[in-house]
């Protein structure tokens, strides 16, 4: 049996392969590499440059993330691109296909979320928090809201839009929003995950709010973390 067999492949994917037709075998050859799944979660709302996803992921090496956008482009997950003048800069960018991978993260999220030893306090970037509310969002909290938040964390900007118990969130300019919150991601993790109060942070200057108070109080109660797994062995 081949199963459990790896080898190494000269395959376009560039790492190693489980000699195995199961789909799931597959995806670990295209993603499995260290890093990787990474990589293609910092671009989940949209393209960045080289540098960009180097300060974005602190922990990897320029030549890691080099082989690992080579394999993922190879594999039709990404692509890189010249941005027209006065950019005349390349970035890389998830395909179509490479967004069909959303569901993967937020199924490894829910799952991976019950571990005791899940550690919040690690750092926690703008794409892990938006990605978090689209998956942890409790949709019957939040039947009824009709809103749009801005949220400026640093140089980015996003744009989340609440309606008929649904998120949507985008990288875009704040306007006609409701609410801003302004911070660091880490921050407003601390806040909707770590059950540190809004006003708190408020008076310590680690976070502002402008506009719809009420919003933001409801807002932070909208993504309740489930209950750690206790049992071991």
């Amino acid at each position: 049996m081949k199963s459990q067999k790896i080898t190494e492949s000269g395959a376009k994917t560039g790492g190693r392969r489980y000699e195995d037709a199961c789909a799931t075998a597959h995806a670990l050859d295209l993603l499995g590499e260290r890093w990787a799944l990474l990589v293609i979660r910092e671009l989940m709302f949209g393209p960045k440059r080289f540098s960009d996803l180097r300060a974005d992921l602190p922990g990897i090496s320029a030549n890691v993330l080099t082989q690992r956008l080579e394999g993922l482009a190879a594999a039709g997950i990404l692509v890189r691109r010249k941005l027209p003048p006065p950019h005349a800069t390349h970035v890389y960018e998830l395909t179509d296909w490479g967004y069909q991978t959303e569901p993967v993260f937020q199924a490894l999220g829910r799952w991976a979320v019950h571990s005791p030893h899940h550690d919040p306090s690690l750092p926690f970037g703008s794409t892990s928090l938006f990605l978090s509310f689209r998956t942890m969002l409790d949709h019957a909290r939040a039947q009824g809201l009709d809103a749009r938040i801005g949220f400026r964390l640093g140089h980015e900007t996003f744009v989340a839009r609440l309606s008929n118990g649904q998120i949507a969130i985008a990288r875009a300019a704040i306007e006609d929003v409701d609410l801003i919150f302004t911070g660091t991601a880490q921050m407003i993790a601390a806040i909707v995950y770590g059950g540190q109060p809004l006003a708190d942070l408020e008076a310590a200057g680690a976070v502002s709010i402008e506009g719809n108070r009420a919003l933001a109080e409801r807002f932070v109660t909208l993504f309740p973390i489930p209950a750690k797994e206790t049992g071991g062995g």
